[in-house]
């Protein structure tokens, strides 16, 4: 298929730049599987659930991983800034570096923030082909978190960035309220929708929730830069299924509960688990599976996820999820109903009719 078969309209008005207030206010369009679309919000989700469901989420915690600083080098400072993408052992880091251009392997680099005296440093080790940068620094791996978490800023999408710079109150927004595992440099944005009462409400009403564990990687951050999907590499990114959590999704399909998937980053864990019979398996790997129409989607009932960029991955799931034309509908429909895109926006809700064949959908 061509990427270019996943390309859309969207004005640039529609793109989020700060979550909705309060959560439960975000809009939700629901897709049913004939296709039919209906307007409604984030707090209205109930409506669409039954007793015996099961919400399925991503419990990744956000790192602070966004760094201002100086690069240093025969006595000149250049400013530079850093997003950390990955630990690759020890103090080692794959990041992004901006502007690349100014930075060379062997560069001394420096980085700081307004409102602390804390420093972290770092030496520019190498540069890998899909212009990400290793990074040693200069902290054993405790005191390099423990000062991110006091100079580093959350790591908006570039579309975000374009706009504004990261503040304290990203630091707030951009965290799910199941986030417990740290790890990813991006939020599980289905998450986001989410606050304490919504859950109290859910569950009252015999919906379960079930946490696991998929932390949020480069390929967030990556376009897709080949015009066929099958040339189209993933980047990896660890996940974790437990044994517990396993058997307790299962339960819940085999008592005729419906799998409800909070974001595309727990249905790529949950699908990359999945035996053939549809059963999770316990799971604690990197998993670089890519979802695109055609593809049989056998590990969930429902999908609750973000509108999500042209072109992207995660719109390719979701066409592959719900069929490639209901999508491009359900995106129109989005567009012109003024509904918010991208990670602070809003929310639809779809069904898995993967089963049905499509060649491409297209």
């Amino acid at each position: 298929m061509l990427v270019s078969d996943f390309d859309f309209d969207l004005p640039d008005d529609r793109i989020a730049l700060r979550p909705a207030e309060p959560r439960e206010s975000a809009r939700l369009l629901r897709v049913d599987a004939a296709g039919n679309l209906s307007d409604a919000h984030i707090g209205d989700i109930g409506r669409f659930l039954r007793p015996g469901d099961l919400l399925v989420v991503n419990d990744t915690r956000v790192l602070p991983v966004q760094l201002h600083g100086f690069r240093r080098r025969d006595g000149s400072d250049v400013s530079v800034e850093a997003t950390l993408i990955k630990a690759t052992g020890g103090s080692q880091w794959q990041a992004f570096l901006k502007p690349g251009r100014k930075v060379r392997i062997g560069d001394s680099l420096l980085f700081r923030s307004d409102f602390s005296t804390v420093e972290l440093q770092a030496t520019v080790a190498g540069k890998e082909d899909d212009g990400l940068y290793a990074l040693n620094f200069l902290h054993v791996p405790a005191d390099l978190l423990e000062r991110l978490h006091i100079i580093g800023a959350m790591p908006l999408p570039p579309y975000i960035r374009s706009k504004r710079l990261e503040d304290d109150q990203d630091k707030r927004d951009y965290q799910t309220i199941f986030a417990n595992q740290e790890g990813s440099v991006a939020a599980p944005t289905a998450g986001l929708h989410f606050t304490s009462s919504l859950l109290e409400q859910l569950q009252s009403d015999g919906i379960a929730i079930e946490r696991i564990t998929l932390h949020v990687g480069a390929g967030t951050f990556l376009p897709v830069k080949v015009d066929d999907t099958n040339d189209h590499v993933m980047h990896a990114e660890f996940g974790v299924i437990t044994q517990a959590s396993a058997d307790r999704i299962n339960a819940a399909r085999t008592a005729g509960g419906r799998i409800v998937c909070v974001g595309t980053t727990s249905l790529r864990l949950l699908e990359s688990a999945c035996d053939a019979d549809g059963m999770i398996q316990p799971f604690a790997a990197e998993t670089s599976i890519f979802i695109t129409p055609g593809v049989r989607v056998r590990s969930c009932d429902l999908l609750m996820t973000n509108f999500h960029l042209p072109k992207s991955t995660l719109f390719m799931l979701v066409c592959a999820l719900a069929g490639t034309q209901v999508m491009k509908a359900a995106y129109r429909h989005a567009v012109d109903s003024g509904y918010r895109f991208f990670s602070y926006g809003d929310a639809c809700l779809l069904t898995n009719t993967s089963d049905i064949s499509e060649s491409s959908g297209l």
